[in-house]
């Protein structure tokens, strides 16, 4: 099974896609993660991706289309996956290759993101500024509403109620897997 969340930051994408993993038994990949690890090198484009991610920008559409498919090869990953931060534009989801089974829309207000990711305490999170996060958010509305709109027209999104308990949300989720 394959599955993409999406979702602002802040929106529970992580919690939801660790207890989707354990359920399912199939890896979760964060894009995030990723780009995070990748910012830790003392590489070009680890320096390149940590300059980019610290601003609140998005990793560009090819770069991020590279990596994703790179590790989408490895393995651990034959038998499915649950992938959050990815497409996160309407490029990227059209050039995505894979054939996805569903799409989880994690709804919450900017107001209920903020403020979930300024109670959040992760440290070494240089990429959680409030400008980078506010400049995330923006960039969410603008680049990946329309990601959204693209999965609903393929019959593959759910659109699920972020602002509901951990436990109801997942409930949620199983309900529209099975």
């Amino acid at each position: 099974m394959k599955i993409i969340l999406i979702g602002i930051q802040g929106a529970g994408k992580s919690t939801q896609g660790n207890l989707l993993s354990e359920k399912l038994n199939i890896p979760y990949l964060s894009t995030g993660h990723i780009f995070r690890d990748l910012a830790k090198e003392k590489t070009k484009v680890g320096r390149y991706i940590k300059e980019i991610m610290n601003a609140g920008y998005l990793i560009p559409d090819s770069k991020t289309l590279s990596i994703v498919s790179d590790y989408l090869k490895r393995p651990e990953y034959k038998n499915g996956y649950i992938m959050d931060g990815f497409p996160r534009t309407t490029k990227q989801a059209e050039a995505f290759n894979e054939k996805i089974d569903c799409v989880f829309y994690l709804k919450v207000s900017d107001k209920e993101a903020l403020w979930r990711l300024s109670y959040r305490n992760e440290a070494g999170r240089e990429d959680e500024t409030l400008g980078a996060v506010r400049k995330r958010i923006e960039l969410f509305h603008k680049l990946t509403e329309p990601v959204i709109d693209f999965y609903r027209k393929h019959h593959l999104l759910f659109e699920i109620d972020g602002e509901k308990s951990i436990e109801d949300i997942s409930k949620e989720i199983m309900s529209k897997i099975k």
